[in-house]
């Protein structure tokens, strides 16, 4: 049975399963779609249209599917879309998209976005992203798979953030960071390959000597970027990984952090 707090405003455009549970003070308005196993807390306030996945937990004072901070916003019909078994910590923000950015905000499943993250219109978050205390994403930025954020990161919009990066605290990210690849700084400059990170995903020794050869030949071996490109794909041999490395950085349209 949905338990909504009496002193909670529950629009009746909005649509809430069966065991969803809202506390006190939150507004939930019409459009918002709240899957099972959904705890949204006290003083929060949901937006729509916003779609929110099974076991969602939204934790106080968050401000979910507000319209975009976007002076060319105009009013025209936009979403957020939030996958399952997300936790949404206090005082976090997260827009709906424009019709620039493809009318949506899109987050994954399973992240972890702490304290005052504010993730921007048309932003695009994968799964297993963990956001630290205070990180923010501009406008349309791509942050893929099992990217760490550490605490007030602050994005660039149209920036990418490739698998498994890793930001440190205080980064400013201004061009995208490829995949599995440390950084840090103002502005964040490359610092390794994320080798906690490559070990609690399963890769063994040599799936990391090949991603630290790669990194070595792009960042260490004075080459034009086209040249390490061309460089690391000669020597990927079929491994998915390395082509995949090697496809984000020929498709990185700001250029990379070097």
């Amino acid at each position: 049975m949905t338990a909504v707090h009496p002193t909670a405003v529950v629009d009746p455009g909005a649509e809430l399963a069966a065991d969803v549970e809202v506390g006190p003070y939150a507004v939930i308005g019409p459009g918002v779609e709240v899957a099972a196993g959904c705890v949204i807390g006290p003083h929060a306030v949901i937006r729509g249209p916003t779609m929110i996945g099974r076991g969602t937990h939204i934790y106080q004072f968050a401000s979910i599917g507000e319209v975009p901070q976007d002076k060319k916003y105009a009013g025209e019909d936009s979403a957020l879309e939030i996958g399952r078994n997300n936790t949404i910590r206090e005082f976090v923000t997260i827009n709906r998209g424009t019709r620039d950015g493809g009318g949506v905000t899109r987050i994954g499943d399973e992240n972890w976005i702490m304290a005052y993250v504010h993730i921007a219109h048309d932003c695009l978050v994968g799964d297993r992203v963990v956001f630290a205390n205070g990180a923010s994403l501009a406008g349309h930025v791509l942050v893929e798979e099992g990217v760490t954020l550490g605490g007030f990161t602050l994005v660039h919009q149209f920036c990418r953030l490739g698998e498994g990066c890793f930001t440190s605290m205080g980064s400013c990210i201004r061009r995208d960071v490829p995949p599995w690849v440390m950084v840090a700084g103002d502005p964040a400059i490359p610092h390794g390959t994320n080798g906690e990170g490559l070990r609690r995903r399963g890769f063994d020794g040599e799936g990391q000597r090949r991603l630290r050869a790669a990194y070595r030949t792009l960042y260490k071996r004075g080459l034009r970027l086209q040249e390490a490109i061309e460089a690391i794909a000669a020597d990927a041999a079929d491994d998915p990984v390395i082509e995949r490395f090697v496809a984000f950085l020929r498709e990185s349209p700001r250029g990379i952090v070097r």
